[in-house]
């Protein structure tokens, strides 16, 4: 780092500037500044002023400030922030405020201060919360399309044509600075440190008495880590984003932060890996910026922010934990341990513990009001509150779909592959489609294929060359379905494995019955079949665990066609969901296969 910028930087911001504020924002001795001064005045870079306590930049040191002067900078915003639902299932980490005001406008604001106007936040997950602050703050936006399955690695390779060339911060949106530690000008490239006491996870630096860090390692004690602010200069970036986009098309890397191809670097590995880049094989340089205890400020996790502003201690302004606080009659402080589950493909969901007890709380994702009756699913749970079936639900609102249920400690999802807990599934099955339970409401395939190609079809084209041929099978196996005028049983529809709750026990709990009502019994292991992405031996063998026999060519026909259209559906549902921004990779595919294969097989059953 070229320390003389620094000193001709703080000799512009204050002309007064003293030799013992020097040694702070250099983090090196007096004697060190005091030659560091000769050095600047031998180069004409600055001399004394009129009064012996100031100094007065001339031509030679303005030149050397123009040469570094920052452009810009880059606010990463694309991610999640999965330790921070349900906060975040509503508005992204870096909107959150701390103290009144939104952690990236706190920033945006500081970079202002400091003459900095070329701002661009790379946006993913809700992009439209940060619309506003182009005529607020006339940032700019810059969309990364792959934020919700890779890493910050991919979000550096998206804003590369802004970083390169030019100096430029890179900094995070969930970031708070207690004091503004931007500059007009910087002396090369660097990365925000803090000190951490003890044993720590965060990425350790070693670094050479100029500053200058020789290696990175996750995990240390006692040590200086990676946090907060980074600057890239114009220099750096030449050199790392050319690894960095190498990086970027090799398999493996997906999940890499940008800081694991600068560690690569700084220990061989980009030069193993990437032997034909001379850019990985050259030494890089990045200086540690080494900063005051208590000026840099990463939440990990929503119990870190309610110890810094005690307003969310209180009232955090988020719809889930004021239903929650009002439903278990508790302030919000007393609900701890938050933490997202694995989201669903209709619904987001979040564990909590009060007391002693833990609970989950499912939020409805967007569109699923038009695609879920929440009051039909409420009716189910009604009907089923006095067997030990479901989960055992504490709050249910029939108008917005929120759930709070009871979380079982111990419990793992049934597995597909056991034989043994398939037989305890289809146990509990057959359970409730003997209950003789009613509800009113039923569930019409044939309503909801139509309901679902409609949705298609108004959001685009439905892409499968074929779909007019399939469409009008699908319609035959409907049609012959009817004219069997099975009875109708409360059925589940929704018989995934992960469904299915194995309990500590021996118990087995179904849980998630918003898509269940009256129907054909048969078509819950079907469904059970394609959601486990069973082959036709598989099929077969759930059959008999479910009847406890051999079934009936009818019997057979029935589920074939069940699964044939239960593809069809969820390969709709599918189409619709990615229309709408969703992406389920390969399903839609399995799921339309299902249709077509199993359409097949039902024709190759005689006497039907």
């Amino acid at each position: 780092m070229d320390r003389n910028v620094i000193i001709c930087r703080s000799i512009l911001e204050n002309p007064a500037v003293t030799q013992r504020d020097l040694s702070k924002e250099l983090n090196v001795s007096l004697g060190t500044v005091n030659n560091l001064i000769k050095e600047c005045i031998e180069k004409n870079y600055i001399e004394i002023g009129s009064g012996s306590d100031t100094y007065e930049l001339l031509p030679a040191g303005q030149a050397l400030l123009s040469q570094n002067k920052v452009d810009g900078a880059v606010i990463i915003a694309a991610g999640f922030g999965s330790r921070f639902v349900p906060l975040t299932f509503e508005t992204p980490k870096g909107l959150l405020e701390v103290f009144g005001e939104r952690m990236i406008e706190r920033q945006i604001r500081q970079l202002h201060e400091a003459g900095i106007k070329n701002i661009t936040i790379v946006v993913g997950y809700l992009k439209e919360k940060f619309e506003y602050l182009i005529d607020k703050y006339q940032v700019k936006l810059l969309y990364n399309p792959e934020y919700s399955h890779k890493n910050t690695l991919t979000t550096i390779y998206h804003a590369r044509h802004i970083l390169r060339g030019k100096n430029m911060y890179v900094l995070s949106s969930d970031n708070w600075m207690r004091h503004n530690m931007y500059h007009a000008y910087e002396g090369g490239a660097w990365y925000s440190a803090s000190y951490m006491e003890g044993d720590t996870s965060e990425w350790c630096l070693d670094y050479n008495k100029k500053g200058r860090i020789l290696n990175v390692s996750v995990g240390g004690q006692d040590k200086w880590v990676m946090y907060g602010p980074v600057f890239f200069s114009r220099t750096f970036s030449e050199q790392f984003l050319t690894v960095l986009e190498n990086y970027y098309n090799l398999p493996g890397t997906e999940q890499f932060y940008w800081e694991n191809v600068y560690m690569e670097m700084l220990s061989g590995e980009a030069a193993k890996r990437l032997p034909h880049i001379p850019e990985a094989k050259k030494d890089i340089d990045l200086f540690i910026n080494r900063r005051p205890a208590d000026e840099v400020y990463e939440f990990e996790n929503l119990e870190e922010l309610r110890r810094f502003d005690l307003k969310y201690q209180r009232h955090s302004d988020n719809e889930a934990m004021e239903l929650v606080s009002d439903v278990f009659q508790v302030p919000e402080s007393e609900i701890t341990e938050i933490r997202c589950l694995k989201a669903g493909m209709t619904n987001k969901s979040f564990l909590f513990k009060i007391k002693d007890r833990h609970y989950i709380c499912r939020i409805p994702g967007p569109g699923t009001e038009l695609l879920i009756n929440r009051q039909q699913e409420k009716a189910v749970y009604d009907a089923l509150s006095g067997l030990d079936i479901s989960e055992k639900v504490i709050y249910f609102n029939g108008e917005t779909g929120y759930k709070i249920a009871e979380f079982y400690e111990g419990a793992h999802n049934a597995d597909p592959d056991n034989q043994e807990e398939m037989e305890r599934c289809m146990a509990v099955v057959r359970k409730f489609h003997k209950s003789g339970l009613k509800v009113d409401h039923t569930f019409d395939i044939r309503e909801r294929i139509d309901f679902y190609e409609t949705l298609c079809k108004a959001h685009g084209d439905i892409l499968f060359d074929d779909y007019t041929i399939v469409r009008r099978q699908m319609t035959e196996l409907i049609n012959k379905l009817d004219s069997f005028n099975h009875e109708k049983v409360l059925s589940h529809i929704d018989t995934v494995v992960d469904n299915f709750l194995m309990l500590p026990g021996g118990e087995v709990r179904l849980i998630d019955w918003e898509y269940s009502g009256m129907c054909d019994p048969l078509v819950d292991i079907s469904m059970c079949a394609i959601y486990s992405y069973y082959d036709e031996k598989q099929t077969d063998d759930l059959i008999r665990i479910y009847l406890d026999r051999e079934p009936t060519d009818e019997e057979r026909y029935t589920i074939y066609a069940y699964i044939a259209l239960g593809g069809f559906l969820w390969s709709l549902w599918a189409v619709y969901k990615a229309a709408l921004g969703e992406e389920f990779g390969e399903y839609t595919i399995i799921m339309y296969r299902y249709a077509k294969n199993y359409y097949k097989k039902c024709s190759e059953i005689p006497k039907i």
